[in-house]
């Protein structure tokens, strides 16, 4: 039971910012919860009541309203009495107990999903992750509307972590809380801001996943504190000497240090203990932001600063809103003090981040700052919505691009986050229902869906999901692709995500696709056995009658676009068909071509003797304005300037690029390059293009045809020895009857 001396500290300390009537709530809900507690202990093993006591003590230190102190006396009597609750409201009204029932989500979220996670696989398992915890952190924010209910549970996992640090306790529990800590809370209370709550989660955590490397470091800490003491103190006289000089009026003093923040330096930048800046620190507050600015020049004249160790964050802040000078200078001895610079204002925000706006409300109700309060909050769901940490870098660049498409969504009051039966949670928007929830899962389990159970009672498909709910969903037996959805899915109020119905559409499409190609052939069979021409290629006919595919052929007669009239003439035809245009106009590349290893006549400026070799890309040819490459084993990459490939590459890496040149080489070297045409189809396009070629005695080394709706679209590999060449040729190209455009690829 918790002392009488004790609990008038804890009550002075619950009361503190207080007016009066508010501390006679806040007495109140003490004397009812140290009757209603009485003897009962936390799952934690702690006694219940110096639980909550230590919970609103913390909430007290942030600052936070009376409600939100009460709801930190009194939660966890919800928590192992749950009928509670309609008491709580009763006799602390219906504020309190709105929080208590937040909380009351947040404790049940934990239980589904902590120990319950599901084993990712595979070269993106870590991605999966990563991007599982975030899309956890996000639930946690969307189940609590209120801000000051993820509060609550900051304090009281704090809390806990005390306790477990206070009784010396490492164990698996421990290990496990820490985990939980590490990965869900410290993130969110980095991103409120409430350094103070972050920095202690974040130590306590570290204490019990790592307690080796966190003794090392706290070791370390101490043995240097004397010395590190003694250096800032040192540090601190002088400048306030140089402040007051200067007729400024500021606040110093020494900054404390954390554990994790050390070690995390320690491993991310691989440094030694002793290289680390701001294990010795101070911190300066000032009046407003003209004097910061005025305080870090003092600071910089003082002593030596390190440029690459400057940031301001009071001209770009950080995304939760904290603002400050940081700056790292070298004292006289040669060794490095970290300083930070910043406004009360500052201070406040990012001691308390979103916490200290609590006060704000208080202060302006209904007015103006009252608004200022409710537009701050909702801009900081707007930013916890999809904003990652720091932190997360592990999820790489392919989870950053799912990070951009949801910034369409990017508020959570948009979207909900549901629950799979092994706790995997998915994040849908608002209305969304089972059928978008399957889908959600994967196409397969969509196509195969036939009912869902939420929270282990059956629904109908169209149901909408809520937050925190637990979906299963029933799935149709047999091989894959023999089940699939329902047309009534894509009538109103069955599905609410435009990825669901394209899904959906795309199925019947694929479907209804399959069927006509089933359809088509078996009347293309049909008429071939009413001609006796069972034996016949169909891939030969179907190019004969101006298909890329036999498969195009069967649609199209599937669709009835085409009659079996021409397929029967076709088959009729005792005539050999002539070998395509094509065959006849494409020859091999001659010896002197730089595809059969002639010199290309390049040039390297400066240097003598490397290996070039022209890009295939852009394919170029005197006189084009060129450029080099340096690729890795295969020497230097001969590209045309204006190529587009070459524009990536010299954005990516400048440093390869080399300048080069044509030389005088040997007149007969031939060089390939792409020549596009696009024309109205007909008979004898091809001999006639192929034609104006052999007039300028160019050889043809390679073509590609493409027929669409009566138009050609072909593309020449042609070998010349000059640009000038191709220009007269691409002259007589363009007279050809039937040619739109014929221009260089």
């Amino acid at each position: 039971m918790v002392s009488t001396a004790a609990l008038g500290d804890a009550t002075t300390q619950l009361i503190s910012g207080l007016n009066p009537d508010e501390c006679v709530r806040v007495q109140d809900a003490l004397d009812y919860a140290a009757v209603a507690y009485g003897e009962r202990a936390c799952s934690s093993g702690q006694n219940a009541f110096e639980f909550s006591l230590g919970v609103a003590g913390t909430l007290a230190y942030l600052r936070s309203d009376v409600e939100t102190r009460i709801a930190g006396l009194l939660f966890e009597l919800a928590i192992v009495e749950p009928p509670l609750v309609e008491t709580l409201e009763r006799l602390f009204g219906a504020e309190v107990a709105s929080l208590v029932r937040g909380v009351q989500q947040l404790i049940r979220l934990r239980d589904l999903t902590v120990g319950h996670q599901a084993v990712w696989r595979g070269k993106n398992a870590a991605q999966q992750a990563v991007a599982q915890v975030e899309t956890l952190r996000k639930m946690l924010l969307a189940m609590a509307t209120d801000m000051r209910v993820v509060l609550i549970r900051l304090a009281s996992c704090v809390t806990t972590l005390r306790y477990f640090a206070d009784a010396k306790r490492f164990d698996d529990l421990t290990r496990d809380y820490g985990r939980e800590v590490m990965d869900l809370y410290a993130p969110l209370a980095n991103r409120l801001g409430i350094w103070q709550l972050k920095w202690e989660l974040e130590d306590l955590a570290f204490r019990f996943l790592e307690p080796d490397t966190y003794k090392r470091i706290a070791k370390m800490l101490e043995e240097k504190r004397m010395s590190r003491e003694g250096f800032v103190a040192t540090s601190i006289e002088r400048l306030q000497r140089e402040l007051q000089a200067a007729g400024i009026k500021a606040e110093v003093s020494g900054r404390p240090k954390h554990i994790y923040s050390i070690y995390n330096k320690m491993r991310g930048k691989e440094l030694d203990f002793s290289a680390l800046y701001d294990v010795r620190a101070f911190r300066v507050i000032v009046a407003d932001a003209k004097t910061c600015y005025t305080v870090l020049s003092l600071v910089h004249n003082i002593w030596t600063p390190i440029p690459s160790e400057f940031d301001d964050y009071i001209a770009r802040p950080k995304p939760n809103g904290y603002q400050s000078l940081h700056t790292v200078v070298t004292a006289e001895d040669g060794r490095p003090l970290e300083v930070q610079v910043r406004t009360q204002e500052m201070h406040n925000f990012a001691e308390y981040g979103v916490a200290a706006h609590w006060r704000y409300k208080e202060e302006g109700g209904s007015n103006f700052k009252g608004q200022k309060y409710d537009e701050k909050i909702a801009w900081l769901r707007q930013l916890l919505a999809w904003k990652t940490d720091v932190t997360d870098v592990v999820a790489a660049e392919e989870d950053q691009k799912e990070w951009v498409e949801k910034l369409k969504a990017t508020t959570l009051d948009d979207r909900i986050f549901v629950l799979t039966p092994q706790a995997r949670v998915l994040e849908l928007p608002v209305g969304a229902t089972p059928i978008d929830f399957a889908y959600h899962l994967h196409s397969e389990v969509g196509h195969r869906c036939r009912g869902a159970k939420i929270d282990g009672t059956m629904v109908p498909l169209n149901t909408p999901l809520a937050n925190g709910q637990t979906c299963e969903i029933i799935t149709a037996k047999g091989p894959a692709g023999s089940q699939g959805p329902s047309r009534d899915w894509l009538s109103p109020g069955y599905t609410v995500s435009s990825r669901t119905r394209s899904k959906i559409r795309a199925w019947f499409h694929a479907m209804e696709l399959a069927e006509t190609l089933a359809q088509g052939r078996t009347l293309v069979e049909q008429s071939l056995r009413r001609e006796g021409k069972t034996a016949v290629n169909l891939e030969a006919l179907a190019h004969k009658l101006g298909f890329a595919k036999v498969d195009d052929l069967f649609v199209a007669v599937g669709k009835e676009k085409f009659s079996l009239r021409h397929v029967e003439a076709a088959l009729h035809e005792t005539v050999e068909a002539p070998p395509p245009d094509d065959a006849a106009v494409v020859n091999k590349s001659r010896a002197s071509s730089v595809e059969q290893g002639a010199k290309s006549g390049v040039l390297v400026v400066g240097t003598e003797g490397l290996m070039t070799m022209l890009a295939k890309c852009c394919k170029p040819a005197p006189p084009d304005p060129i450029v080099g490459f340096v690729t890795r084993g295969k020497g230097v990459s001969i590209h045309r300037l204006t190529c587009k490939n070459f524009a990536e590459m010299r954005s990516k890496a400048p440093e390869r690029v080399i300048q080069t040149e044509w030389g005088r080489g040997v007149s007969e070297t031939v060089y390939p390059v792409d020549i596009f045409i696009l024309a109205l189809d007909r008979q004898g396009l091809l001999r006639d293009i192929s034609d104006a070629f052999l007039r300028e005695k160019i050889n043809v080394i390679g073509v590609n045809t493409q027929t669409t709706k009566g138009q050609a679209r072909m593309v020449f590999t042609a070998e010349i020895g000059a640009t000038a060449q191709l220009q007269k040729a691409l002259s007589g190209i363009a007279e050809v009857a039937g040619v739109q455009e014929a221009r260089r690829a």
